[in-house]
């Protein structure tokens, strides 16, 4: 009786993965719409309003400098140690490292340096925008803090806006923007907005950064993310141009072998052994004459017998066997010539 083996879970989740389609034809890249236009137009406008706030040392900094004297470390020290791990997913380096392997392997399944590309691009964004943001307006941070109740900017700070909240909405973002499917577009967005929000009330809970900082990071990773289509042209071409330096590499390593053959290629200065003789070449004259080869006999084999040749001759020299006719060839001899057989035996 014949029986089956029962699949396990995992087996299931590998047999599902190999029903993926290879560059499944209904995946577009987002079009820049009208409905991603607004949202794009009224992120930029919070952006500016948070910066505007902040230099006028408004009501938004009395906030941060009420949040900073309530302290939530010491209100729920027992969150500490758990939040210490969380705010990790923030970091550029580890998140980065995560979600680049779940994008590389997409990028091999379905033959396309799409996902890549784009994450590539988005951080690059990333460093730029908000790394220009940190270092132009130079705001210190809650422990740091020289004067009660100013914006502390223009001090040598770098943490406005706040790049743990930024890198946590682009890069888990990011995922949710390749979805292959609205649904999963759908869950991967919740997602996303809820890690960037934990990461964000994370570092304000652990004083490195004020509330105004995180409400800027949002914002900041947020028009990246929106911003993408517009993008997708030049990932476009940059995809086409790495795979067209590809064909050209392979075009190159295959075009010296077919040159040269299948014959193996003989080192200089190699004597090389051809129809039973040994080619050597020779030394050039001082003159810088060229060389010219001699040929020598083969060298004997242990048996004492020279070397068989790659091919037969065409006509057999020396044969053992006499020819097939050798009787009919002795009659056509005229009798009493030298050449004639002696017929004594």
């Amino acid at each position: 009786m014949r029986t089956e083996r029962n699949l396990t879970r995992l087996d299931r989740v590998f047999a599902r993965l190999d029903r993926e389609p290879e560059r499944p034809a209904h995946v577009r890249a987002p079009e820049m719409s009208r409905h991603r236009i607004v949202l794009f137009s009224a992120t930029l406008a919070f952006y500016v309003a948070i910066i505007v706030a902040v230099l006028a040392t408004s009501w938004l900094v009395r906030l941060d400098w009420q949040v900073m004297f309530f302290r939530p470390y010491q209100q729920w020290p027992e969150l500490h140690p758990f939040l210490d791990y969380y705010v990790v997913l923030g970091q550029r380096g580890p998140t980065a490292v995560m979600v680049a392997a779940w994008l590389g392997w997409r990028s091999w399944r379905q033959h396309t340096l799409r996902p890549m590309l784009t994450l590539g691009l988005s951080l690059l964004l990333l460093n730029v925008t908000v790394g220009a943001a940190k270092l132009g307006m130079g705001r210190l941070g809650p422990h740091y803090a020289t004067a009660i109740g100013s914006n502390e900017m223009w001090l040598g700070g770098d943490i406005f806006p706040s790049g743990h909240t930024a890198n946590a909405v682009v890069t888990w973002g990011i995922l949710a923007y390749l979805a292959s499917t609205p649904r999963a577009r759908r869950y991967l967005s919740a997602l996303s907005a809820v890690v960037s929000l934990g990461v964000g009330m994370t570092t304000v809970y652990l004083g490195t950064h004020w509330l105004s900082d995180v409400l800027l990071g949002w914002a900041a990773g947020l028009l990246i993310l929106l911003a993408l289509p517009w993008l997708e042209p030049l990932i476009a071409r940059v995809e086409a141009w790495l795979f067209a330096q590809r064909d050209l590499w392979r075009a190159r390593r295959a075009g010296p072998r077919a040159a040269s053959g299948d014959a193996p290629p003989v080192p200089v200065g190699t004597p090389s052994t051809v129809g039973g003789t040994r080619t050597i070449p020779a030394p050039s004259a001082p003159g810088g004459a060229g060389k010219v080869p001699t040929r020598e006999p083969a060298w004997p084999t242990p048996g004492g017998h020279a070397p068989r040749p790659d091919r037969a001759p065409a006509t057999p020299v020396g044969g053992r066997r006499a020819p097939h006719h050798t009787d009919r060839a002795a009659d056509s001899v005229p009798a009493g010539s030298p050449s004639a057989p002696s017929s004594g035996r």
